[in-house]
């Protein structure tokens, strides 16, 4: 503290005395901020310190927690470990005679799931060997894919050495022309085995000249698809009967008349095939069709000439002349009805 020095004079001496600064002066103002900065300074550090304690009480409450439960894991592995040992039984030294030991006691109040399959599965009666199999499919195992080829067999090689090589199959055989709905009439070159997915297949051999492709057929699967012989001759001038009649044209949107023809050109039906025809055909007089229709009856054209010249064993172009002569007709005899009813009105009228 600063003070004052006061001088007085008492006697023959000089005598100085020390009396406080005032509370307002320069001072006693320092000496008040330093206070308080020291204060702070404390108060920080205290602070700081329970802080640090605190977390280091936790880490150190995590670890305990930590160590206590790898303890309890490791008393249950053991506590497994020894019930598995005591459900093994006792094997024999070689040259010694086996001797009973008593297992040791292991305080486990109720057997684990796992000790308990172990006893069960060392308690089960072994089953007998079973005889040895020339080939036995793998058992399915859980993570191992199964090998389907060797677990299915269709066919046995015995039976495809003894089938004949180009017998008849399904009522078909080589170099006979059949009709594939899809595209029209086609000839089968060949029978042809073949392994997809460890199945063993035979498979008809399509070829279709005209448009350059080759169609493979499973055997089994004609019928579902529709593949049929050549038609009866009587059934292919029945066909060219029907290109002779008046054509049959429903008053309907042409969408709707356009799906109805695709779906009679892809049945395969040639008097279906015949219908189309018949009802799309133009001829000079009439106006000219459009681009749909132009396409149906060169799809339904095509189809009826190619089966037309199978069955009848004419060349495309003789059954192309055909069945326009029979077209023909057919407009002929439109033109004579529509003459004839023409007459008949102007009769009606003049009477």
């Amino acid at each position: 503290m600063a003070a004052r020095k006061k001088a007085s004079t008492k006697g023959s001496g000089t005598v100085t005395k020390k009396t406080k600064a005032p509370a307002g002066t320069t001072a006693a103002r320092k000496h008040k901020t330093s206070a308080a900065a020291s204060a702070a300074r404390r108060t920080a550090k205290a602070k700081a310190a329970r802080s640090a304690k605190a977390k280091t009480d936790k880490t150190e409450a995590k670890r305990r927690a930590a160590r206590a439960a790898a303890s309890a894991a490791a008393k249950r592995r053991a506590r497994s470990e020894a019930a598995v040992q005591a459900a093994k039984p006792a094997v024999a030294k070689p040259g010694k005679a086996a001797e009973a030991k008593p297992a040791a006691k292991v305080a486990v109040a109720k057997p684990t799931i796992e000790a308990k399959g172990v006893r069960e599965a060392a308690q089960a009666p072994r089953p007998a060997a079973a005889a040895p199999l020339a080939k036995r499919a793998p058992l399915p195992v859980k993570g191992r894919p199964v090998d389907v080829a060797a677990a299915i067999e269709t066919e046995s090689a015995a039976v495809r050495a003894a089938r004949p090589a180009s017998g008849p199959r399904q009522g078909f055989k080589v170099s006979e022309f059949v009709v594939y709905p899809a595209h029209g009439v086609g000839q089968i070159v060949a029978v042809e085995d073949q392994e997809v997915a460890g199945f063993r297949l035979e498979l008809f051999v399509i070829n279709f000249a005209k448009d350059k492709m080759t169609l493979r057929v499973p055997t089994s699967k004609v019928a579902g698809v529709g593949m049929r012989k050549l038609s009866d001759p009587e059934v292919a001038r029945k066909s060219l009967e029907i290109l002779t009649g008046r054509a049959r044209i429903k008053r309907t949107m042409w969408s709707r008349r356009a799906q109805e023809y695709e779906a009679k050109i892809n049945s395969g039906d040639i008097n279906a095939i015949a219908e189309v025809v018949r009802d799309l055909y133009r001829s000079e007089a009439q106006p000219e069709q459009s681009y749909s229709e132009r396409q149906l009856y060169e799809a339904a054209l095509d189809r009826i000439m190619r089966e037309i010249a199978a069955v009848q064993k004419l060349s495309e172009i003789d059954a192309l002349k055909l069945i326009e002569g029979q077209l023909k007709k057919s407009q002929r005899r439109a033109a004579k009805a529509e003459a004839a009813e023409g007459d008949e009105a102007a009769v009606e009228e003049a009477a």
